[in-house]
């Protein structure tokens, strides 16, 4: 037969045999088809997965998972609510003197010299496979006295045949505590803590003092097991403490974060060896804890892969929730043992539109929205509420929405000659300008309606924070029609005339009063967004002029004070007022090395903090923030900004989906239905035969003439 022809048979018969087979154009594996496996991405590589190092949300989606503090969120429940992970119990909390006598739990503070958090682990947890705990027969160690030539010869974890485990202990809790005070791991959280953990300080400095010093860029190990501390110490095999000077109730939320989860020292011992670090084999790429699941795959340009951990603890998918959840389903699998799903993974997707088009094609479980994908995902209803469209609705596609525990907020200088201090002149300034700067239209133009305009510093989900007109803020709002209205344009600009800017002019030279904004914005969106920003100002006739710089440029103007006004934002790193409120405390001023963006400072705001940070949740503490709302709203160092909301997708064929913005460890409740997913699949994604069968024929047509002719050639010979 003519091999043309031949070709055209064979393309023939691949389009039919494909009919048959998985969709064309899956990226995955065709065995996984039916894998219990659930389908994510990242958009950039982790830098840190040690959790002495890590604070980023992108590492805690993978951290979380295998690594194990003490407490963690319960899953349903609201408000936040600790319980148990690694725990027995909750912490007991013991309260003493300056003379060691026990406190009641209701002692006056200046009676607190220091409170002890006594934690009680469970017996039997242990650590995922890993060479770090590998022994032979004897007991040694396998892989903690590695030669050059052996390093050489590995490039992963995976390179090293042999794996072994041991039991979690209170030991392993009091090595990590010791490595966050370790000068050269750089613990993001190590200041704060040398505020309130006891002897942390000190502990820094024995550890500089003891350890050996670094040889050719490379440290030795330095088991810190033989480094003293009073700060935390093991009382048995599976229980230990942590001493906090004086009292800090907010240090229990600590201890539900990965900064406090166990690292057995025999990781340290191996990852600290000779050359291990230039293979990049070190704890920063491959972790070992506890948790539901471990990282088998780090490929960061291309996936990561998260398997299911055979070491796994008896943990189990809760039993109690909200009434909501009920109703949606999300009690099915209580008491069901976790993780339910046996993998994860990860794909990289750089570029949006791909990692949508996949998401809508089935090859990714959930998905955010970006603002290419909100209109054709997301329709605005008359009153504002966010609604899937009918496209998004015939796919089954699912929608989950949340107010996040954060805020963007604009930020005056206070220590700023204009717009800063305690003058009326320069506060009817500020309220002038926090009345004029419309967030309603920023929420709406820069972040499709995803946001609830703030009226204080505390976000909803977070003890303090009040709604509707309880909540309002009178200086910029008024309560009509049921709902806050921001006030006039000729209110902001009857205070500007008060503050001495009549129509915006500076008296003293007759112009218009210029003020300067630091900016971080770049590209496109961030010009659009600079733009707005001028026009609020434009409206009292002030000259905003932008100073344009980069992120680390942006955050020195800040911390040395020599900004005028910025715009930044705050995520809660646990579900405690005294998490936002700390951002208006004079004490914590960025000029003196704290988190007060502003350097606002105001002696009674101080005072009540100060009060309002050792009480308990109840009526006592909230009338106290009510204060502390009020003063900052009159004071206005911040126009308060807004309050995100995140918008998430998921198909029909994964289940226990419920936003927990606290919780990071939520991947082992998850639960997948793949024989649905494979068949949605295939009917999304039909293979397109039309061109390949076109195709075939204009082949087949193009061989028709040497085929006939080759026939008449092959008759006259045989005549």
């Amino acid at each position: 037969m003519n091999k043309r022809l031949q070709y055209v048979w064979l393309v023939a018969v691949l389009v039919l045999v494909g009919c048959g087979e998985p969709p064309w154009n899956n990226p995955y594996p065709v065995d996984q088809a039916r894998a219990n496996i659930v389908y994510s991405s990242f958009s950039e590589r982790p830098k840190h997965l040690d959790p002495a190092r890590s604070y980023s949300s992108n590492e805690y989606a993978f951290i979380a998972q295998i690594y194990e503090p003490p407490l963690q969120y319960h899953f349903l429940k609201e408000p936040y609510t600790l319980i148990p992970l690694t725990a027995a119990t909750l912490p007991e909390v013991r309260l003493f003197d300056a003379d060691d006598q026990p406190l009641p739990a209701d002692a006056a503070l200046e009676q607190i010299a220091y409170t002890d958090y006594v934690v009680t682990i469970r017996p039997g947890i242990r650590y995922q496979p890993h060479p770090a705990l590998a022994q032979d027969d004897q007991g040694t160690y396998r892989y903690h006295a590695l030669t050059r030539r052996q390093v050489a010869a590995v490039n992963r974890v995976a390179d090293f045949p042999e794996t072994g485990t041991r039991e979690l202990t209170a030991e392993d809790y009091i090595y990590q505590i010791k490595r966050l005070a370790t000068p050269w791991r750089h613990s993001p959280i190590a200041g704060l803590m040398q505020k309130h953990i006891h002897d942390f300080a000190e502990l820094t400095e024995r550890i500089q003092a003891m350890a050996p010093p670094a040889v050719n860029g490379e440290r030795p190990f330095f088991d810190l097991r033989d480094v003293p501390f009073a700060g935390a110490q093991a009382l048995d095999r599976y229980t230990y403490r942590v001493r906090i000077d004086g009292a800090y109730p907010q240090f229990k939320y600590w201890l539900a974060m990965p900064f406090f989860a166990p690292m057995p020292w025999e990781a340290e011992a191996f990852y600290d060896q000779p050359g291990m670090r230039a293979k990049n084999i070190t704890l920063d790429w491959y972790p070992i804890g506890t948790g539901a699941f471990m990282l088998s795959e780090n490929n960061p340009n291309l996936r990561m892969v998260l398997e299911r951990n055979p070491n796994v603890h008896d943990e189990r998918y809760p039993d109690a929730g909200m009434p909501e959840d009920v109703a949606a389903g999300r009690l099915k699998d209580a008491g069901k043992p976790l993780p339910l799903i046996d993998a994860a993974v990860y794909s990289l997707e750089k570029e949006s539109i791909p990692y949508w088009n996949k998401f809508l094609q089935g090859y990714y479980d959930s998905s955010g929205i970006s603002s290419d994908a909100f209109d054709q995902a997301i329709q605005l209803e008359s009153d504002g509420d966010a609604e899937l469209t009918p496209a998004m609705r015939e796919r089954g596609i699912q929608l989950m929405t949340a107010v996040n525990t954060s805020i963007w907020y604009l930020g005056f200088n206070m220590l700023d000659e204009v717009v800063g201090g305690d003058s009326e002149r320069a506060r009817k300034l500020r309220q002038a300008i926090v009345i004029a700067i419309d967030f309603e239209d920023y929420v709406s133009i820069f972040a499709n309606g995803r946001g609830q305009v703030a009226q204080g510093p505390i976000p909803p989900g977070i003890f303090g924070h009040r709604e509707g007109r309880e909540g309002l803020n009178e200086q910029v709002f008024e309560w009509r029609h049921d709902r806050p209205q921001r006030r006039s344009i000729e209110t902001a600009q009857a205070l500007l005339a008060e503050a001495g800017y009549p129509n915006g002019r500076d008296p003293s030279s007759g112009r218009a009063l210029t003020l300067y904004y630091e900016s971080m914005d770049s590209g496109p969106d961030g010009r659009s967004r600079l733009s707005w920003i001028r026009q609020q100002f434009a409206k009292l006739g002030i000259e905003l002029v932008v100073r344009a710089t980069d992120y680390n440029r942006f955050q020195e103007k800040i911390r040395d004070g020599s900004g005028q006004i910025f715009m930044w934002g705050w995520n809660a790193d646990y579900p405690d007022p005294e998490n936002f409120l700390f951002l208006l405390y004079g004490p914590n001023a960025k000029v003196r090395g704290g988190e007060n963006a502003s350097n606002y400072d105001n002696p009674r705001f101080n005072a009540l903090f100060d009060e309002m940070k050792y009480r308990p949740d109840g009526p006592e503490r909230q009338a106290i923030i009510d204060e502390m709302v009020a003063i900052v709203q009159y004071d206005a160092p911040w126009s308060f900004g807004f309050y995100p909301k995140s918008f998430s997708l998921h198909h029909t064929w994964l289940s226990n989906v419920k936003p927990n913005l606290m919780a990071n460890n939520t991947l082992k409740y998850r639960r997948l239905d793949p024989l649905v997913r494979e068949q949605l699949r295939r009917e999304w994604n039909p293979p397109i035969v039309m061109p390949l069968i076109l195709f075939a024929l204009l082949l087949a047509l193009g061989a028709l003439p040497a085929w006939l002719l080759a026939q008449r050639r092959e008759r006259s010979r045989a005549r």
